[in-house]
């Protein structure tokens, strides 16, 4: 589809920059799997190896077992380098950081002009040596539909403001999964539950 207006250009852009972000964060979550099962794995070693010192364990099958575990942590580390984890997420940062920049200027310009065409070129020349084909389009197939969500919210949110200011009533459609915030960077992964907002204690 030809984007012949800037605010084609700004969502396309919106689009693939988020699709890249999401690829990017698939990525740095498989390899912090890895990673968090080397540790655990390394971890249980050392205490096989303490419990054997201090309870006198010599039977060939003690013996045996923290090679085992020293083998697999060999296999899994070869593993993470054989799939080029960082690489493959500092190519797709690089990708992301373009488009962010392409996408500002964008913003920026009222109108399209040859320097913001040269740029929205090179962007999309970055995407599609970033990932291959298949991958684009799972990733922009998920993007696409979160922009389309964030979009209808936001409509449903300004909505909101125009019937309050035109003295008209509202009624909350915010669910209770809308007031929980999940941190995904907790090691726990918790999810807590934002505290509910009583008018009558305001007044």
């Amino acid at each position: 589809m030809e984007k012949n207006s800037l605010i084609l250009i700004i969502n396309d852009l919106r689009s693939k920059r988020d699709a890249l972000s999401l690829a990017h964060e698939e990525l740095k979550s498989n390899n912090d799997d890895w990673n968090k099962g080397i540790i655990l794995l390394s971890l249980t070693g050392g205490l096989l190896e303490s419990a054997k010192m201090k309870l006198n364990l010599n039977g060939a099958g003690w013996g045996l077992l923290p090679i085992l575990i020293s083998s697999i942590i060999a296999s899994m580390s070869s593993l993470i380098k054989f799939r080029k984890y960082p690489e493959r997420m500092e190519v797709l940062i690089q990708g992301i950081s373009l488009l962010t920049n392409t996408l500002n200027k964008c913003r920026n310009h009222k109108d399209i002009d040859d320097d913001i065409l040269t740029d929205y070129n090179m962007a999309l020349e970055k995407l599609e040596t970033s990932v291959y084909p298949s991958v684009r389009k799972k990733y922009l197939k998920q993007s696409h539909k979160n922009l389309i969500e964030i979009m209808k919210q936001e409509k449903k949110y300004y909505d909101a403001i125009d019937n309050v200011n035109t003295g008209k009533d509202i009624e909350s459609d915010i669910s209770s999964e809308d007031l929980s915030v999940n941190y995904s960077n907790s090691p726990l992964q918790t999810k807590r539950t934002l505290p509910q907002i009583n008018e009558a204690d305001d007044l």
